[in-house]
């Protein structure tokens, strides 16, 4: 793979690079870590990757690379650059021939996500999105005991995603936190854009409902921020179900505090991603019953994102390089003209969780009550 974005004084450039490494499959070969051509070239020579392939710039990489004998080039561009960047960085290294694994959100508005869509079909290239939380064992049992019908209609579903790293202005400085806040790197949003896609999209993946309607009342509790850094969105999905979506920056003390409990007609799931190996399932009249990462009989996909015997525990890394192993598993297939039965997120992530971030902007500055779940145009006033 190559890499976009991701230099020196990154985070989540190097969680990339740790995931991709985990199962010997993806080998990094060739970057372009940063806008600063000195700091990008630096980047790359500190990743000991050979000096000619670490670029100034994405356009000179997707040149340069292209150029390569087939056996020698990369076979996919990993972006991992701020909001802004996504959609060109994307659409250049696909109509240049490449594979795209993308940082979430896909793109910078909805408008660029369906942009993104055409480009994809187009090109016939692959196109993944990060949605970390889908990669956990627990989550893809999860899935599969409501695809069985364990839960019976689903009726009532609750999200949460709270951190706390953001609770105070002087929390901004970071270089981290610096563009998320920051509207013309960012997007709309920050806390939703953020995190609450991420809540958003495990919803539907666990659930296979769609969102259809929603509700929103987002802040900005830190004066002086131009986007949320809180909020909540009530839902309404295509079969009926309610659902409720918390997502904070700013409550004091959380971590990473993702948690998703969904409630069917017969029993219920719940998960949690600091205890990420235990998914409960609970009913009125019968013990409740702890599924444990690795321990007994689980469901195949559940099955195959299991890497260690049980007690020993699989965290974010691993999650993250289940996304990895699955893309890589997609290209190899994509060469031989065949398809994966579980590919990880795709583009059509990528245009509901825009419309998610803009629909419930959209909604938070509306005095209408609720607002069905646009997917095909911004709901956003120009």
């Amino acid at each position: 793979m190559g890499m976009v974005g991701g230099g020196e004084g990154a985070f989540i450039g190097e969680v990339h690079r740790m995931a991709s490494r985990i199962d010997g499959q993806i080998d990094l070969v060739c970057g372009a870590f940063s806008s600063d051509p000195e700091r990008s070239i630096n980047s790359g020579r500190s990743l000991y990757l050979d000096e000619k392939r670490c670029y100034s710039d994405f356009n000179q990489m997707l040149t340069a690379e292209a150029k390569l004998p087939s056996s020698e080039r990369m076979d996919f561009v990993a972006i991992v650059t701020p909001n802004h960047l996504h959609f060109p960085v994307a659409k250049a290294a696909l109509e240049a021939g490449f594979h795209v694994l993308s940082d979430k959100p896909a793109t910078y508005s909805l408008e660029e996500a369906l942009a993104l869509e055409k480009v994809v079909k187009q090109t016939d290239q692959l196109f993944g999105l990060t949605h970390t939380y889908t990669g956990y064992p627990m989550v893809k049992q999860a899935q599969a005991l409501v695809a069985s019908g364990r839960l019976g209609k689903v009726v009532k579903i609750i999200a949460e995603y709270h951190q706390g790293w953001l609770a105070a202005s002087e929390d901004a400085s970071s270089k981290q936190a610096s563009w998320r806040i920051d509207p013309n790197r960012a997007g709309v949003s920050c806390c939703m854009g953020d995190i609450g896609v991420h809540a958003a999209n495990l919803v539907e993946f666990v659930t296979g409902l769609h969102i259809t309607e929603l509700c929103s009342d987002l802040a900005s509790v830190v004066n002086g921020r131009q986007l949320d850094d809180d909020g909540t969105v009530l839902m309404r999905f295509d079969n009926g179900a309610r659902g409720t979506l918390m997502s904070s920056q700013i409550a004091v003390g959380e971590e990473n505090n993702l948690t998703l409990r969904v409630y069917g007609e017969l029993a219920s799931l719940s998960w949690q991603q600091q205890e990420p190996n235990s998914l409960w399932l609970k009913q009125n009249n019968a013990p409740s019953h702890l599924y444990r990462t690795g321990v007994g009989d689980m469901a195949t996909t559940a099955q195959a994102a299991t890497r260690t015997p049980a007690g020993h525990p699989e965290g974010y890394l691993e999650a993250f390089a289940n996304i990895y192993q699955d893309f890589a598993k997609q290209i190899l297939a994509y060469e031989r003209g065949q398809e994966v039965a579980n590919p990880v997120p795709g583009v059509t992530d990528a245009i509901r969780g825009m419309a998610f971030i803009e629909n419930a902007v959209a909604a938070s500055q509306s005095e209408t009550k609720w607002h069905p779940f646009e997917t095909t145009k911004t709901p956003l006033k120009s």
